[in-house]
């Protein structure tokens, strides 16, 4: 009754925010998709989403087969990859630089995760901290660049992996405690604390404060994001940071975040890659890999992805 390939619907369903985009993503037509869906309904004598919702929003049967997929669909990747290693593996070489400095939270699981199942791979990665390191993807000395500032570079596609919100940190003692949302005019009189990256690299300043002619008082570099926290615990500033890589501080009470307007401030997290690479089995199951790790490990990211304005 159940099979392979409707999990596999229910999860791309899921990723995407329609049926014609779900079909796209599937190689099939609208007609064929919403056939399938309406069969396996059938057979179950339950509907699994809400019509001419956007985004799908799953019903109590739906939902439990999307835990299924999600237990079950990562299983039958690492047996399609064991076959492929029987049938004479693939060895290549993914070397990897990344932009975002929370990243590690989840890019190390995903690392150690692909390096077991695929030992052929040459493996590396770099911070993309210190250097343009799209240009470098570009011109072939990258395999992947793990970004949320995507750029027109041709031969270059942006794979997404997730989406956030990026919120303002402030200490549990901040006046702006009282309120429900940060404008950015709030920031006039803050000492802004930030990784050590170009301005125009950073959500905060490209979306929220330059469109507002907004300068903060006092600019603050910090490298790591626990040294940040102390900085923003302590009253020494207020930091942009997406809302996973702050959820273990905000649980156990060491700061607090507000959103950054009333509408929020969204982004989404991409993997570049060059387009000849992008049918290569090892960098397909590398990307799953992070899409699996990320959802279970990360708090408030979505597979709705934030269109940039």
């Amino acid at each position: 009754m159940l099979e392979i390939r409707h999990l596999r619907t229910l999860a791309t369903l899921r990723e995407a925010e329609s049926l014609v985009e779900a079909a796209e993503r599937l190689h099939l037509t609208q007609s064929a998709l919403s056939h399938q869906i309406k069969d396996l309904e059938d057979r179950l004598g339950l509907p699994l989403f809400a019509r001419k919702s956007k985004p799908v929003r799953f019903t109590s049967a739906g939902l439990r087969l999307l835990r299924l997929a999600d237990n079950l669909l990562p299983q039958l990747r690492q047996a399609e990859r064991d076959l492929q290693r029987l049938a004479g593996g693939q060895a290549g070489r993914l070397h990897m630089a990344i932009e975002c400095h929370s990243c590690f939270q989840w890019l190390m699981p995903t690392i150690d995760q692909f390096r077991n199942a695929w030992p052929e791979v040459e493996v590396d990665f770099a911070s993309g901290f210190f250097f343009a390191p799209l240009p470098a993807l570009a011109r072939g000395e990258l395999d992947l660049v793990v970004t949320s500032d995507p750029k027109d570079i041709p031969g270059i596609s942006y794979v997404p992996l997730f989406a956030y919100e990026a919120m303002l940190a402030i200490s549990n003692q901040h006046p702006l405690i009282s309120r429900s949302h940060v404008e950015a005019t709030d920031l006039r009189e803050e000492t802004l604390i930030c990784y050590p990256v170009d301005r125009d690299r950073l959500d905060i300043f490209t979306q929220f404060l330059d469109p507002a002619g907004v300068e903060p008082v006092a600019i603050r570099n910090a490298e790591l994001t626990v040294m940040m926290m102390q900085l923003v615990a302590s009253g020494r500033g207020v930091c942009c940071l997406p809302n996973w890589a702050m959820a273990e501080y905000l649980q156990r009470g060491y700061v607090s975040a507000r959103p950054l307007g009333q509408e929020g401030l969204f982004g989404t997290l991409y993997a570049a890659v060059r387009e000849d690479m992008l049918e290569m089995s090892y960098l397909q199951d590398f990307l799953l890999t992070a899409k699996d790790i990320s959802f279970a490990t990360l708090e408030g990211v979505s597979a709705k992805i934030s269109k940039r304005p």
